[in-house]
């Protein structure tokens, strides 16, 4: 039984590839991909190549019914259209507000003088703990305090420590 099962299988894809080939040549074109622009889809637009394919092995008999229906049995076969799609760039959240270096310097100021320690810390441009260092002891050798700075260096050394210590915990 296994046998016939095979065999039936086999002839049918004998006869697609006849039909494909036949197809392609009364299409003009010189590979199989070529008739997916000749074979509408119900969701729009023509069959993709790689759902032909599929439907070459998984069902050869609807696949032969579109080929003959679309391209062998019609007169002039006509290329379908794509299916049209979103345009690029179209999923992107346009909420966000860009900011120049000179309006951000602006707000950091404002928020600098109205003592908004939370907003000072978003609006700060982030530092690398070498930065931070640096400044820091800068200010030192000034005899300066600075505590904006102290915290800053804090909280990238806290940072730090959060990131090894998950990565270990990765690891593990």
């Amino acid at each position: 039984m296994t046998n016939t099962k095979e065999e039936q299988k086999t002839k049918n894809l004998k006869e697609i590839e006849e039909l494909i080939a036949r197809a392609i040549k009364k299409v003009g074109g010189s590979k199989e991909n070529d008739i997916c622009k000749y074979i509408p889809m119900q969701t729009g637009g023509y069959i993709h190549h790689f759902t032909m394919r599929k439907m070459k092995s998984k069902q050869p008999t609807e696949l032969g019914s579109l080929i003959e229906k679309f391209i062998i049995k019609s007169e002039r076969p006509a290329s379908v259209p794509p299916k049209t799609r979103a345009a690029r760039g179209s999923r992107k959240r346009r909420d966000n507000i860009a900011f120049s270096r000179v309006q951000l310097e602006r707000m950091l100021q404002l928020a600098r003088m109205s003592g908004d320690k939370e907003m000072v810390s978003i609006l700060s441009p982030k530092k690398s703990l070498a930065t931070a260092k640096r400044e820091l002891i800068a200010s030192i050798r000034h005899a300066e305090i600075d505590q904006e700075l102290w915290n800053g260096y804090v909280e990238i050394v806290q940072a730090m420590n959060a990131v090894s210590a998950s990565q270990e915990l990765k690891n593990i």
